[in-house]
Formats: C-alpha cells, structure tokens, sequence
C-alpha cells in the first residue's frame, strides 16, 4: 500500500528519543533578554548570566535614575569584557500610565467591596478613601461609557462603570469583586482609545541623555499605538543616535488594530503580554501573539515575546510545567527572543532561570523542521509581496543552498545587520556565524538576531582572507572537518548595501 505523503500532524518528528536525548543547550538559536536588578547586577553575578546565556540585557527605565543605570551599564561592560561577549544594551521607556491616587490619613491601603460603589475622580490631588478614589488620566470621564471596565492593580480589582460626569471630571464604578489596594496602582481601559503620549518629557529625557550618549543598542519603546509613534522616537533619537534600533512594544488593542503599520517603520518588536492582558481579554492573548510572530517573521523582524514566562521563579528554584510549555511554544511559534523581567532583576535564582530557559529553547528547537520552516518562510514572504529584494533572495538562496548540500555554516559578512537579519529570516537549522567591522552590529545581531555569532573583524575587504581564517577556527573547534561544505554571503564590494553574492566553499 502507498504511503500517505500528505501533511503530518504537528509533533509528528517527535519520539521517545527526542524526550530521553539531552540537547546541549550551547546549540541554542533562540536569543534570551534578562532584565537587570537588585538581585544580579554585580559583575560576577552578570558574568554568571552571560555563562548562562544571555544575549541582551534590559534596563527597565520604570524603575531608578540615570546615575544607577549608568553604574549597571558601567559593570555589565566590564563583565561583558571579562567573558569577550557582545552582549546587547535594551533601554526599556517608562511610557505613558494610568494610576490610581494617593489614600486621605496615611492610609497605606484601602479595602474595597463587591457590590459597592467607587467614584474615581481626575483630580489627582484628590486624597482618597473606599468611596472615592483620583486617577492621573484627566481625560476618563471623557474616555469611558457605562458598561466599560476598568482594570486596576493588574486586574486584581475590577470595576463597571456606572455613569460619568465629564463637568466634574468624575466617574461612578460598580467594584466587581473584593480587594485591597494600595496607593499608585496601574490602570487600564480595555477597547478604550487613550488620550496620551507615547513619548513622555521623561522618556524623551532618558532617551537623549541616557540611551544616545551611552551608546545603548535598543530602544523598546511602551504602550507604542501608531506608526507616527515610531517616526516620533526616530526623530528624538537624532542623528547621534540614528543606529539605535527601535523594538515597538504592543500592549492594547489600538496598537494590534495598527500592528501592519507599526511593524513596517519598526525596527522589531516586543509582544508585551502583560499589560496585552489586560486590555484584551486574556483568553486572546495566546493568538494576538501568534499573529505578531508570524507577520514579523513575514517580515524579516525580530520579535521578543515577553512577561511571566517563568514569572514562579521569582521565588522558586524551578518553573512549573506550564511555564516551560508557554517558553517552548513562543519558540514554536517563531519568537526570535525570550524574555526574563522579575525573575531576573528580583528573583533569587536569577541563574538557574536563564539556564532552564535556555535548556527549554533548545529543546523546542530540535523537534523543528528546518527545511519545512524555510519553505514555509519563503512561500508566505512570496504569497505577501509577490517578489523578494536581491539581498533578500540571495539571502534565501544561501539557506536553501544550505538545506540541500548539508551546510556547517552560514558565513555573512555584513556591515549594517540587514544581510544577517535576511538569512535568519528564512531559518537556517545550521549556525550563522556574521562578521562585522562594527561594534554596534555585532551586539545588534548577536542580541537578537535568531542563531547568529558574531566575530567583529579589523575590515572586510579582503573577504576571502577572512572567510579562510574563520573556516580554520571552525575546523580547530570540531564545528566542521575538512571538505565540508560552508555557505558564503557577502558583497561584491565592501560598500553597505552591495550584498549580491552567495558561494559554497569547502573546509
């Protein structure tokens, strides 16, 4: 009987070999972002975190000031030195928020009952109590209708809204269920189009005077809604910091409803599941990420999936089954990044959280079809636009060329990145090892772009020179043994832009 060639199910590759067989997590092609705090911030300790595979380091600009960060940057350089790492700076805004006020009598927290009634007021000076609270959005009575929620304390607190009075700047609230809060609790309007800016004076100010003269690498931009968003930090960052990639954060609805927009004047982007989950409903969360992956992937554009993926760590020295499962599947999906905030900055076991999520990519990755991927890739990429660019079929090209002689590596010499995110765009299963005269590419690439190494060379005009002596360290590594095929991405010249050119070299 014929067999059947048709689709397989999905996990079809997977056997009881692929559970038993431990993968070496040194394999790893997904890239690991780590939030930097209290709890891993010394430079041994960073050290331990590069050891463990971190590849971009995120400063949380919510969160201390300029000469605190500036101190962090200070050792996560030197401990980026002492382990020969090009480890990627991320300078996360503080963006626009909505909070609640401060409590009346030194109150330090208030308790609410279902059922009741709250007035939430605009005046924020406004010193509140269990009955009526202030809010900083002086447009809510404006923004809101009856019949809306409004999510307080990350959705601990619920309310209804019952009527608004725009005159008085106050809205009346059904509370939906008991709870205590305390004082600046984060707000949010779900459906609700907000009247506030994405930059703020001190996003700008962190922007300009933190992020462009300290020569930060990313800048992942909060609660980013329109492409005009994007064009606005371009336009902050200046010429001074005109290599500094933008990473746009989706976090509500208005920002999904343009994603198409914001992803074409992004540089990537971040899928903000946190506060995402407050302003659509959580049961969506899991397709508006798999959307977002999948039309970035379209697109070329590295995507970082973010919050609570092993949020339990925090505290415990191991993540729960579920956790695993959600770091995995984001990898199936397509992320190019993983993301670690408090289990990182706060978390006792900031080690071990970056070494089980970098055993958990690893193990996500060897049940991919990489050939399947690549057709999948090209086919949606040619289905979207019709045709490719030269760097961009080039680029497709040599991962195809790869696929079919049985490749070691991609070899990609490239000034900007843009060659480099090309052929990581179409998956290559085996290692893509980019070479650079720029410092600032090599963190870029390394950070976030999917599998890539990077070795920051004196020039590139003499490619073949170079290309020889990186064959000859893969060669004394055991990456590849004599006569083994090696696919070669460059230009015909050394100029930016020129990349026409696709070879097969042999060990």
């Amino acid at each position: 009987m014929q067999a059947n060639t048709g689709p397989a199910l999905r996990g079809s590759s997977i056997t009881l070999d692929s559970i038993t067989k431990e993968n070496c997590a040194s394999n790893r092609r997904t890239k690991i972002v780590c939030t930097l705090g209290p709890a891993c911030w010394e430079v041994e300790q960073l050290e331990k975190m590069i050891d463990a595979g971190m590849s971009v380091a995120r400063f949380n600009f919510s969160h201390g000031d300029h000469e605190g960060h500036g101190a962090c940057l200070k050792r996560l350089r030197q401990a980026a030195k002492n382990k020969n790492s090009d480890v990627a700076v991320l300078l996360d805004t503080k963006g626009p928020e909505i909070r609640s006020g401060f409590f009346s009598g030194g109150a330090k927290k208030i308790n609410l009952v279902k059922g009741e009634t709250l007035t939430l007021t605009s005046d924020y000076s406004y010193k509140g109590d269990n009955t009526k609270l202030a809010c900083s959005y002086p447009a809510l009575a404006k923004s809101v209708t009856p019949g809306q929620s409004i999510l307080v304390a990350d959705g601990s607190l619920v309310l209804t809204v019952l009527t608004c009075d725009v005159a008085a700047g106050e809205v009346q609230c059904r509370i939906e269920n008991n709870a205590a809060i305390g004082e600046r609790k984060n707000m949010n309007l779900p459906g609700v189009v907000v009247d506030l800016p994405t930059l703020t004076e001190k996003d700008i100010n962190d922007i300009q005077n933190f992020g462009v003269k300290n020569g930060v690498d990313f800048i992942a931009a909060s609660f980013v809604r329109k492409a005009s968003d994007v064009h606005k930090i371009r336009e902050v960052l200046g010429e001074e910091g005109k290599d500094i990639q933008i990473i746009c954060k989706i976090e509500n609805l208005e920002g999904l409803e343009n994603y198409d927009a914001i992803l074409a004047a992004t540089d990537g982007i971040m899928v903000a599941r946190g506060d995402l989950g407050m302003e659509i409903p959580p049961e969506k969360v899991f397709l508006a990420q798999k959307m977002m992956i999948r039309e970035a992937n379209i697109a070329g554009k590295p995507v970082v999936t973010a919050t609570q993926m092993l949020e339990s760590m925090i505290v415990n020295p191991r993540p729960t089954r579920a956790e695993c499962s959600d770091v995995a599947n984001a990898v199936l999906d397509g992320t190019d990044c993983v993301m670690l905030s408090g289990e990182t900055a706060n978390g006792e076991h900031f080690e071990a959280a970056v070494k089980i999520m970098a055993k958990t990519c690893v193990e996500a990755e060897s049940s991919v079809n990489y050939n399947g991927l690549y057709q999948a890739v090209r086919n949606s990429t040619l289905a979207r636009h019709g045709l490719m660019t030269t760097a961009e079929s080039v680029a497709s090209s040599a991962v195809k060329t790869a696929i079919d002689v049985h490749a070691k590596a991609i070899i990609v010499c490239s000034h900007s990145g843009a060659t480099a995110r090309q052929v990581a765009k179409f998956r290559p299963g085996m290692p893509v090892i980019v070479l650079t005269r720029s410092h600032t590419t090599a963190r870029q690439c390394y950070g976030v772009c999917k599998g890539a190494s990077v070795r920051i060379l004196p020039c590139i005009e003499d490619t073949d020179a170079i290309v020889s002596s990186v064959i000859s360290g893969l060669i004394n590594s055991g990456a590849c043994k004599s006569a083994d095929p090696i696919v070669i991405v460059h230009g015909s010249s050394a100029n930016v832009g020129a990349t026409n050119t696709m070879k097969i070299v042999y060990a």
